[in-house]
């Protein structure tokens, strides 16, 4: 049981939260920057460095007073140390060691996607042996854990993660950045009138988008080359329905061979509301099976989600010194 001051500074978020025994929050401030970066159409890592570095200070002092805490009584700083934007991760790795350094605290390093899984504490306890299904912008990822910070990659993407399939089709038809939650919004007024074959890739528990981003452009030409307006909105449902019912189909094949006691959605994607849908529909088939979706402010990056990681590593004593570097491809 410990109170940890988190920092996420790993993408285009600037964040920080206080965190008590794991689950209770104190304060949870997140700075965004999708404003600036929906003019270029996607995150650019230089201008996401430099806002951090406008943001950060900011951000820490205003989850510091909200928490009602001082210091003095803060366990520990735990920070993303990867993986993500290098330059991101740096701003964020600065400020953890500058307080821990500063404060004498102990310093935990802490895994991205460890974070969006362990947001799911916020709901409730996770029941082991665990599946999760972590999607996201840059990452799409089955994990099975036999206990608490044993992680299992079992598949994931060959090329493009689903959030950033789905960036890439909102572009194809003109939606803007960010391309989840336009698609998911659109898809709602589509019908099935156009078709897009699933992906198929050779690891039982893997995923491939590229192709049915590949797939969309075709359609989409195809249309036009025929003198055929183009319903966008049929459009983004044919690609959300493909890409989301691959995502569940694996799921559901980890379920029957692996017998998880517990699945849990994490990332951004996890907003998404018809994969939410679909996925309590397929697991309504097991249920010895508990489902855990995390509340949507706790899908998309917060330092929330960091902290309820910290908890489990502070009481395995999992620290790092001052000199630990940041890796932006550091694996779970």
């Amino acid at each position: 049981m410990a109170i940890i001051l988190a920092i996420e500074s790993s993408c285009d978020e600037t964040a920080c939260s206080v965190i008590e025994n794991g689950n209770k929050i104190l304060s949870s401030i997140v700075a965004t920057q999708i404003d600036t970066h929906e003019k270029w159409g996607g995150v650019v890592p230089e201008i996401a460095s430099r806002l951090h570095v406008e943001q950060i200070t900011i951000v820490v002092e205003k989850a510091i007073k909200e928490s009602n805490k001082s210091m003095d009584e803060i366990d520990a700083i735990a920070f993303t140390i990867g993986p993500g934007l290098i330059g991101s991760l740096h701003i964020g790795n600065l400020a953890a060691k500058t307080l821990a350094w500063l404060y004498n605290k102990p310093l935990i390093p802490i895994n991205h996607i460890s974070g969006h899984i362990y947001a799911n504490n916020f709901l409730t306890d996770i029941k082991f042996p665990a599946l999760a299904l972590v999607i996201s912008g840059g990452h799409t990822e089955l994990v099975y854990m036999k206990e608490d910070y044993s992680f299992e990659t079992i598949g994931e993407t060959n090329d493009d993660a689903v959030g950033e399939a789905y960036d890439k089709v909102a572009r194809v038809l003109g939606l803007g950045y960010p391309g989840g939650p336009k698609i998911d919004k659109l898809a709602k007024d589509g019908k099935a009138n156009y078709f897009l074959k699933e992906p198929k890739v050779e690891g039982e528990y893997d995923f491939s988008f590229s192709g049915l981003k590949s797939s969309v452009l075709q359609l989409v030409a195809r249309i036009k080359r025929n003198n055929q307006v183009v319903i966008d909105a049929d459009v983004a449902y044919a690609f959300q329905e493909t890409a989301l019912n691959s995502l569940v189909k694996k799921c559901e094949k980890a379920i029957i061979n692996l017998k998880p006691k517990h699945v849990l959605l994490a990332g951004g994607v996890a907003a998404n509301s018809r994969l939410r849908v679909l996925m309590a529909e397929m697991m309504s088939k097991y249920p010895e099976v508990e489902l855990t979706i995390p509340p949507i402010k706790y899908c998309t990056d917060n330092a929330a989600m960091i902290g309820a990681s910290a908890e489990i590593a502070y009481s395995k004593e999992i620290f790092c010194e001052l000199d630990a570097k940041s890796d932006s491809s550091l694996d779970l």
